[in-house]
Order: C-alpha cells, then structure tokens, then sequence
C-alpha cells in the first residue's frame, strides 16, 4: 500500500441488465474497499466500435485509495466478475466495465495495466462526466485539463444526461405496441 493516499479517477459503463443498478452497486461495493469523494451524473450513449447492441450508460467517480494501481485494477476487476460480466468480444456488450482512468500524476504502462487510460481522451462518454467532477484534473502525458481534452473530443454532443423517469416512459410505451401477427398461420 502507498504512504498517501492517491486520487484515483474510474470509469463505468453497463449496457445490459438494469444499467443504472449495475453502476450504481459496482460504486457501492467500491466504497468498501475506497474513499469514493465524487460520483458523477449518469449519462447514456451509444456504443462506439461494435454498434449492434444496447446503449450504455457510463459515469465516473473520484476515489482516493492507498491500493497501488494493479491491486486497484483487481478490486475493479473483481467487482465486475461479482456483478456477472462475463468474457466477450471487445467493446461487445457487458453488464459491468469499470476502467482505471487515472491514478494520480502516475504513467504506467505493464501488461496488465496501463495508467492513464489509454484511450480516455478519445471517449467523450469518459471526458463528459470526467470533466463534471473534475474539470481541472490533467492527464499525465498530454498535459490538458479534462475541461480542455472534453472541449476537443469528437462524438460530446451525443453523451446525454440519463433521465430515469424518460427511459421508464419509453420502455412503458414500447410494451404497448401492437405484437405483429406471426408469418407462418
């Protein structure tokens, strides 16, 4: 464990099962374990690479921990086999994904752990609620606040606040539509 602790920024995204309970437990089991200081909103986006599958919601907290980063990445990693992730293609669907953003000023890169994220300041469903909580936190190695890296990213425009009370009217309308007769009487 570290002498001090250390300001840690993690990621989350659901797209199956009920998403907003799936963040919402992952950060409570966290909070076992970690100091978690800031949570931010709940936003919904599409998914990036493979498209065929359900929207994600993502958010980001800020924790401080004095777990060095790979144990931190087990913790995150034990949580979403917990939470009943399972293998799959990348970027394919998954009922939990929790990613080390960052941890402190460190850069690391190992086999199994590289800080900061490396594709963060690509990820505006990451930088929009990343620059909510922490607007002047800087990555590492590019030298930009999440303000600055949220203002340049492509794609910011479609992150959107996830609404519950919208996404519960519209599943209520999708069940009242008509079933289409079967083809085959």
């Amino acid at each position: 464990m570290s002498e001090s602790p250390e300001a840690v920024y993690l990621g989350f995204g659901s797209n199956l099962g009920n998403r907003q309970r799936n963040i919402e437990r992952a950060i409570e089991l966290l909070r076992e374990r970690i100091t978690i200081e800031r949570v931010s909103s709940i936003y919904e986006t599409a998914p990036v690479g493979v498209v065929e599958q359900p929207d994600f919601l993502n958010a980001v907290c800020k924790a401080t921990t004095r777990m060095p980063p790979r144990e931190m990445l087990d913790l995150a990693q034990e949580i979403e086999t917990y939470m009943g992730r399972v293998p799959g293609p990348p970027g394919g669907p998954r009922s939990l994904d929790i990613d080390l953003l960052l941890y402190g000023s460190v850069t690391l890169e190992t086999a199994k752990v590289t800080i900061p994220h490396p594709r963060m300041a690509r990820r505006a469903f990451v930088l929009v609620p990343l620059a909510e909580i922490a607007p002047d936190v800087v990555h590492p190695i590019l030298g930009k606040t999440a303000r600055e890296l949220m203002a340049a990213v492509e794609g910011k425009e479609t992150v959107r606040r996830f609404d519950p009370e919208e996404a519960y009217w519209k599943g209520l309308k999708r069940g009242k539509l008509p079933v289409p007769p079967r083809k085959d009487r």
